[in-house]
């Protein structure tokens, strides 16, 4: 399959077989034809080079990763973006779906967001360098990362309710949730006390 530019650093087929996606340092993401080896859609959007594409469970929906620091969420038919997810501060070098195709990991640092809103649902450090791939448990449950700092690590990829997990540090820490908290759990909510004032 020819038309690329750059070198394709990537591949992905679809789960229903009929489609392969590749993504290349020309900055575009194209969608084969599997059984004609023909361009179907080229997708322009990123500024740099894609460096990771993958395919939602339900074929419908392309994730990508690039050097422009973005991921894109895209519609594997049309080509349209459908969400740009922004919060990486390098280079994005891997994206995964979860098995049920509503969470995105991604790796540059770890960060897992929500598909149907583009939200973070939370980031994962311990890494001391860039991740290079990220990849699901076939259950959902557990997060494989593999980095630059030349460690693996998995990660519990079962994250709580946000009411819960917000309970559950209030009662730890005895005070209001940080920023960075207040970023991973409750993303539409930028102001305002979130943990009881009162005597549980």
């Amino acid at each position: 399959m020819t038309g690329d530019t750059g070198k394709v650093p990537s591949v992905a087929f679809s789960p229903d077989g009929h489609t392969v996606a590749t993504g290349s340092r020309d900055n575009t993401v194209r969608m084969w034809d599997v059984d004609t080896g023909k361009t179907r859609t080229t997708v322009d959007g990123h500024t740099d080079q894609v460096n990771s594409v993958a395919f939602s469970p339900d074929s419908h929906t392309v994730a990508t990763g690039s050097h422009d620091w973005t991921v894109r969420l895209w519609d594997a038919d049309s080509g349209r973006t459908r969400l740009t997810l922004i919060g990486h501060t390098a280079q994005v070098n891997s994206v995964a779906f979860s098995p049920d195709g509503r969470t995105l990991a991604t790796g540059s640092t770890v960060r897992l967001w929500d598909v149907a809103t583009g939200t973070t649902r939370t980031t994962m450090d311990g890494h001391t360098s860039l991740v290079n791939s990220v990849a699901f448990r076939p259950n959902g449950s557990t997060l494989a990362t593999g980095s630059t700092d030349k460690t693996a690590r998995l990660w519990d990829a079962v994250l709580p309710p946000p009411d819960a997990a917000i309970r559950k540090i209030c009662r730890a820490v005895n005070r209001d949730i940080t920023p960075r908290e207040r970023t991973a759990y409750l993303p539409g909510q930028s102001v305002g006390p979130v943990c009881p004032t009162g005597p549980p």
